[in-house]
């Protein structure tokens, strides 16, 4: 039986039964699920990382989405609060549209 030893979303039990098969899970603790939350977060960005079409890319950035939910209710706050966060950075600094690669700043 392989051994995945990760974070899943919460309806895999329940497909991995419908086809039949064993499995074992346990709940986290709140510290073991803030640090697979992260541990999650890096593989679903490195899967978007290595996306061959945009149909993947969404897929995966859907996925990254999903963890920043789970992660900003985690920390007392709604997915809500983040985008206000965001808006209140992009006004202040500015977003990315621009695509400005910074080269050297003179001191």
């Amino acid at each position: 039986m392989p051994t995945y030893n990760k974070l899943v979303r919460d309806r895999i039990p329940e497909i991995i039964e419908r086809s039949g098969k064993k499995y074992t899970t346990r709940v986290l603790d709140q510290t073991e699920y803030i640090k697979e939350l992260k541990k999650k977060s890096f593989e679903e960005l490195e899967e978007y990382t290595n996306a061959e079409n945009d149909e993947e890319a969404l897929e995966e950035l859907a996925d990254l989405l999903e963890i920043i939910h789970a992660l900003a209710e985690n920390h007392g706050a709604s997915i809500e609060k983040v985008e206000e966060l965001r808006k209140y950075k992009a006004d202040k600094r500015g977003g990315f549209k621009e695509k400005i690669f910074l080269i050297e700043v003179e001191h």
